[in-house]
């Protein structure tokens, strides 16, 4: 059995979903929003970070998975998720978690099957995929399709005998340690 915890990075609401990898069975653990509310910035990330430390201690998860970023219109905007991100990557390695990175796209193909799906559609799939009675909400679907995108990504890997060292492009995927 595996534990992965998922992150959907933000500088307002930063997601997070836990699953359990049983054989070739995933089950739904936990899911959230770490919500940082409109303060100064700077407080905003320490939110996400001792949250997110908080979330670790709490599960134990075995590894973890997260979005990379992607540049939108806004290069704020993407900075501003660039922090956040890092952030919650700073609350992983600091507890010496592996850290996995997925695009957009990426986790979007693992967990609908094509890489433009809406969040609606992430939504449905994760409720299906981990038999929940109810939605989640977007931030928390998000993460738990990331965690979702890991399990299949590392499950593939491991049938291919790469162990997940390098993706099917042949380039090394992102992780931190």
């Amino acid at each position: 059995m595996s534990l992965i915890l998922g992150i959907d990075p933000g500088s307002r609401i930063t997601g997070f979903g836990l699953i359990e990898i049983n054989g070739s069975k995933l089950n739904y653990v936990e899911s959230g929003c770490i919500r940082t509310g409109g303060g100064e910035f700077p407080g905003r990330l320490k939110i996400i970070f001792e949250e997110m430390v908080t979330v670790v201690e709490t599960y134990k998860p075995d590894v973890v998975a997260i979005e990379r970023v992607f540049m939108h219109r806004n290069p704020d905007s993407a900075l501003k998720l660039g922090q956040a991100r890092g952030a919650a990557i700073c609350a992983a390695v600091t507890n010496n978690l592996e850290v996995s990175e997925y695009s957009p796209a990426e986790i979007k193909r693992a967990t609908v099957g094509k890489g433009n799906a809406n969040k609606e559609q992430v939504q449905h799939m994760v409720k299906a995929l981990l038999n929940l009675p109810g939605t989640p909400q977007e931030d928390a679907a998000d993460a738990l399709a990331i965690a979702i995108c890991h399990a299949n990504t590392g499950e593939m890997m491991s049938q291919l005998g790469a162990a997940g060292a390098v993706n099917l492009k042949g380039r090394r995927r992102g992780r931190y340690r």
